[in-house]
């Protein structure tokens, strides 16, 4: 048998395959997005059952195969189970994941797309943050990060409050991304920019838009 490598990263996707494994999409910060399968995963009392599921965040210890990997061993760090509790937060963090899959690669340097996946989940969790504000950033930084951004488009005057805000969003560093507030009449801007730059930058159908609409996100 192979050495395993070791690579860090977060489960985006967990589907079930055959009878008993289950076929995994992982971002990581040493391959970009990756396929995974766990093999007997599925099995009752499987000591690797909670790790195969999105939002599961950890080391992976991984086989290569040709056009996959084999799960060999994990170590979870955070499971994100807070998401669980609070139905808005979890499809909220559903959606993030999506956006995650849809713009990473295999095989690419999207550490940064990780590094934001896991601040804003990490932002949804805490009760310090609005939902609408932790979504605007969101999806306004991986418009960023993946270089669509147009600037501030010209329809209409945004108040400067909003205008700098937006470079906030923009210039600084992830790490430190979730370290303000907005009053409510920026927010709404905010809020609308961002969603102004998904309809023009993201064509894609997220499964969990039409939910996170029903409940009124």
């Amino acid at each position: 048998m192979s050495e395993a490598v070791h690579l860090t990263g977060m489960v985006l996707r967990a589907v079930d395959y055959g009878e008993y494994d289950k076929r995994l999409v992982l971002l990581t910060t040493e391959r970009g997005k990756i396929t995974v399968f766990a093999h007997g995963v599925r099995r009752a009392n499987n000591r690797f059952m909670a790790a195969c599921a999105p939002f599961a965040f950890g080391e992976f210890a991984l086989g290569e195969g040709k056009s996959a990997y084999n799960l060999r061993d994990v170590r979870i760090t955070s499971y994100f189970e807070e998401l669980r509790f609070d139905l808005k937060a979890y499809y909220l963090g559903s959606y993030f994941l999506e956006i995650a899959e849809y713009y990473t690669r295999e095989n690419n340097d999207d550490i940064e797309m990780l590094k934001l996946l896991y601040q804003s989940l990490r932002a949804l969790i805490s009760d310090k943050y609005d939902f609408k504000l932790v979504r605007s950033v969101y999806e306004i930084r991986s418009i960023v990060i993946n270089g669509e951004f147009p600037g501030i488009p010209n329809y209409r005057k945004f108040l400067s409050g909003t205008e700098r805000a937006l470079s906030f969003i923009i210039e600084t560093p992830i790490e430190k991304l979730y370290s303000f507030s907005l009053r409510e009449d920026i927010l709404r801007e905010i809020t609308e920019l961002a969603a102004f730059y998904v309809k023009n930058f993201m064509p894609y159908k997220f499964k969990s838009i039409e939910v996170i609409k029903e409940i009124s996100l």
